[in-house]
């Protein structure tokens, strides 16, 4: 799931661009994580974290839906990758923490059965360059995912907005493979239902190519820490 390298080589000041890294609410976009160019861990990470808290944002909120508890996991999620940058920042520091913000979230979901969702109006604005479209398009998903049933909308974001496997996915539910399949079915096809209901409805993520379990070397474990 990684982008193509950038070619060229920037300016004297001019931050750099590293692969990008596939968006949670679809394949075909991108954001952009960039270095300082200055050889400062510190200015490297505020740079991350510039470029990917709009995209990382929009994650807290899927998971939680709601607007304080999206915030704080998203800064959990940003301080274990601060402490971690050394060995994730040559990686994919975005997968990195969206796993980080799904491992909290998943500790919280089983001592909480359910949640309540805000609208989502709620949702963290996209960033700036980020236009009308944009916005209507992430309002969209937002409703339709706020629609579905827990257990569906679990497994559609861990799924197919932060990017586990359907082994990991039943890992960390706790359920069996065969419901994480057919969950995740019902669910993409309910959501392709409430956004093609839904005026200039965008297409619901498409469903993700069925892996074999992978390992995480850099990534985060339970630590029973939750937002």
């Amino acid at each position: 799931m990684r982008g193509t390298e950038a070619t060229g080589t920037p300016a004297a000041g001019t931050p750099a661009a590293v692969p990008p890294t596939p968006r949670p609410d679809g394949p075909a976009e991108h954001a952009v994580v960039v270095r300082d160019g200055r050889g400062d861990p510190d200015a490297d990470f505020g740079a991350f974290v510039r470029a990917a808290a709009p995209e990382l944002g929009r994650v807290a909120w899927y998971l939680c839906g709601d607007p304080v508890r999206a915030q704080d996991l998203l800064q959990h999620a940003l301080l274990r990758t601060y402490l971690a940058w050394g060995r994730v920042h040559d990686g994919d520091p975005v997968a990195y923490t969206r796993r980080v913000l799904a491992n909290a979230r998943i500790d919280t979901w089983r001592k909480d059965r359910r949640e309540t969702l805000t609208s989502p109006d709620a949702m963290p604005d996209p960033s700036a360059d980020d236009g009308a479209a944009a916005r209507a398009e992430r309002d969209r998903l937002g409703r339709a995912l706020r629609a579905l049933p827990t257990q569906q909308r679990r497994v559609v974001a861990l799924r197919h907005l932060v990017g586990l496997t359907e082994a990991e996915t039943a890992a960390e539910l706790g359920v069996s493979l065969g419901t994480v399949k057919s969950t995740a079915s019902r669910g993409l096809a309910r959501l392709r239902e409430l956004l093609a209901e839904d005026p200039g409805a965008t297409p619901a993520p498409r469903p993700t190519a069925p892996t074999s379990p992978r390992t995480h070397p850099t990534g985060p474990t339970h630590d029973g820490s939750a937002p």
